[in-house]
């Protein structure tokens, strides 16, 4: 059997933040640039994401910083925790990238870098990442998901060209969250107040009439109902797989850390289990 080629390094990416808006009570916007963005490039996919390196506290790198070099030298506990973030916008211009945070108070690591960064703070990050871009052979386009899935629903909508048939819902806490989308799609937006995030996506999508042709659908946000929406879609519907992007970004009840390390056999699982219904309802 022949060895399998060894696996390419991460690039690494180093920028510093150029400016910060606030906007919505629970949205922050970091724009960042810098000498470090010279090799970035994004612009494939609207879903691109990045990997953003924040060292424990005390704990600092040596100069040119290399990643598989900390992993291999350092001990677990002193290596980079990771947090990804999908790309809002990528200026190839001015090298500038965007990127839009969730914010739950001090809860987490990311949110709470983001609200208190300032011009000329740094970061580093790996990617981007990326695999879903709205079809132009569709007939039409179905986008749904919650706050964190906003950034790329944003992103899809505002790459679709004049006329492009599509129908988005975005799950936000209340009307305090919408924001503006340079796009002339109608967004829906179901504000979720008391009730548990994603049922209202889910009761969306499935009173929705579909239009008639074939459809390519964007599903992200929290775990459960992604995976509700999935089975809606591909069983119930029949959508090809391959007409979907669909990905828990988070799971309710669960950090960061534990939900990235169960989401490859919690993915495995749901896939299964609806790729076999599917198949038996075909």
């Amino acid at each position: 059997m022949a060895e399998r080629p060894a696996r390419a390094p991460r690039r690494t990416h180093s920028a510093r933040v150029v400016r910060t808006e606030r906007l919505t009570p629970h949205m922050q916007r970091v724009v960042l640039g810098g000498e470090g963005l010279s090799a970035f490039t994004a612009g494939t996919c609207t879903d691109h994401y990045v990997k953003l390196l924040f060292p424990p506290a005390g704990v600092t790198y040596p100069e040119p910083f290399d990643l598989e070099r900390v992993r291999a030298e350092l001990p677990r506990e002193q290596w980079p925790v990771t947090r990804t973030y999908t790309v809002r916008a990528w200026d190839p211009e001015h090298r500038q990238l965007t990127l839009d945070f969730v914010l739950h108070g001090d809860e987490g690591l990311a949110g709470p870098w983001a609200a208190h960064a300032r011009p000329g703070d740094t970061i580093r990050f790996l990617g981007p990442g990326g695999a879903y871009a709205p079809d132009p052979e569709a007939d039409w386009h179905l986008l749904a998901g919650d706050e964190s899935a906003l950034p790329a629903i944003a992103a899809a909508l505002e790459a679709l060209p004049e006329g492009a048939v599509a129908r988005a819902f975005v799950e936000v806490a209340g009307p305090e969250e919408e924001q503006k989308i340079d796009s002339d799609v109608d967004i829906v937006w179901l504000h979720r107040g008391d009730r548990q995030v994603g049922e209202l996506l889910v009761e969306a999508v499935r009173a929705l009439e579909f239009p008639a042709g074939r459809v390519h659908a964007f599903v992200h946000g929290e775990a459960h109902f992604v995976k509700e929406l999935r089975r809606l879609l591909r069983v119930e519907r029949e959508m090809p797989r391959e007409d979907l992007s669909v990905s828990g970004y988070w799971r309710l009840g669960h950090t960061e850390d534990r939900w990235q390390a169960s989401k490859r056999e919690w993915n495995a699982r749901v896939e299964a289990e609806q790729e076999g219904t599917a198949t038996a309802a075909a």
